[in-house]
């Protein structure tokens, strides 16, 4: 007896050892064809991007006209710290570059017309990633407002009407204050530092260091940060290949497609006046953000443009 059951778990032992062998050759075989097999691949990322190298900086980097000392060790390893960690956020900074296709023109447009360099699009570009985002302090839109310093610029903020949300308008609220910055410190790079700082802090940091040298000032790890956060956006969508984005002009979104109107009387309800513009709550919001709640009560019938959605709106894009 005790040898039949003992003849009998060898076998059991037996037909386990081969199960698990069979086991083991199937699932071989099953990653060994998932491996080999050709998969058509997204042309936005490199095809090597599960290989991480360190991105280094480039010998010589200007931002808005000014060299940044790229050859001091601080420099160069603030700056590869934001090349890095921004290129190998592959989803946010891809999407970001799709955005630039729908909003750069519309940015680079106001920044051209007031005089403001090209680069500061970047800056938006670091505040928000190109969306009307709202930060733990209450700072809103595309160039990340504060309520007090939008309205000083001429941004109406209401509980109805917020133009922070509005592109176009923050836009230009971005470009007066760096012209003031600029009228103060005559350099660009300050005048990047406090937008995020602001001039009053700025100012404190200059007095008590003793130099006007971004490059030189120890200041807060945000502001420290930030100048390098706008280069190293700058110097990878100036050259996404080489930081392994392939992305096409064609696969970045396209600009909206509207028109305007100039509304100046009360809405009573965003929703009846979308499908009386045969369209809908939905799409209004999409194209006026600025537009806070379901209605427009305007007591002092401002002007307000509104822009429409074109027909097929939603297919175009």
């Amino acid at each position: 007896m005790l040898i039949f059951f003992g003849c009998l778990v060898f076998a059991l032992m037996a037909l386990t050892a081969y199960i698990n062998i069979e086991t083991g050759k199937q699932i071989t075989s099953i990653l060994t064809t998932i491996t080999n097999r050709d998969y058509k691949q997204s042309n936005c990322i490199s095809n090597n991007s599960q290989i991480i190298n360190v991105i280094h900086a480039p010998e010589s980097v200007y931002f808005a006209g000014e060299q940044l000392p790229v050859s001091y060790f601080d420099v160069r390893e603030s700056l590869e710290r934001e090349l890095n960690q921004i290129t190998y956020s592959h989803s946010l900074t891809l999407l970001t570059m799709r955005l630039s296709g729908r909003y750069f023109g519309i940015i680079d447009t106001i920044l051209k017309v007031q005089e403001i360099p090209a680069d500061f699009k970047y800056l938006c570009v670091a505040e928000s990633n190109l969306q009307n985002a709202v930060s733990p302090a209450k700072a809103v839109g595309f160039w990340q407002f504060l309520s007090e310093v939008g309205q000083y610029y001429g941004l109406e903020i209401t509980d109805e009407v917020d133009e922070r949300y509005n592109l176009e308008k923050s836009t230009l609220a971005a470009c007066k204050y760096l012209k003031d910055s600029y009228k103060k410190y005559h350099n660009w790079s300050l005048s990047a530092a406090s937008y995020n700082m602001g001039m009053t802090n700025l100012n404190k940091a200059i007095e008590n260091q003793q130099t006007a040298d971004y490059y030189d000032l120890m200041l807060n790890p945000e502001t420290a940060r930030y100048l390098y956060r706008i280069a190293a956006y700058k110097i990878i969508f100036d050259n996404p290949e080489a930081h392994g984005f392939y992305i096409s002009e064609n696969e970045k979104f396209n600009p909206f497609s509207y028109y305007e109107i100039t509304v100046n009387y009360p809405i009573s309800s965003i929703a009846d006046f979308a499908k009386q513009h045969n369209t809908n709550y939905k799409m209004i919001k999409i194209l006026n953000p600025w537009l806070r709640k379901n209605k427009l009560t305007n007591k002092a019938k401002k002007s307000y443009r509104i822009k429409i959605p074109t027909k097929n709106f939603r297919d175009a894009h």
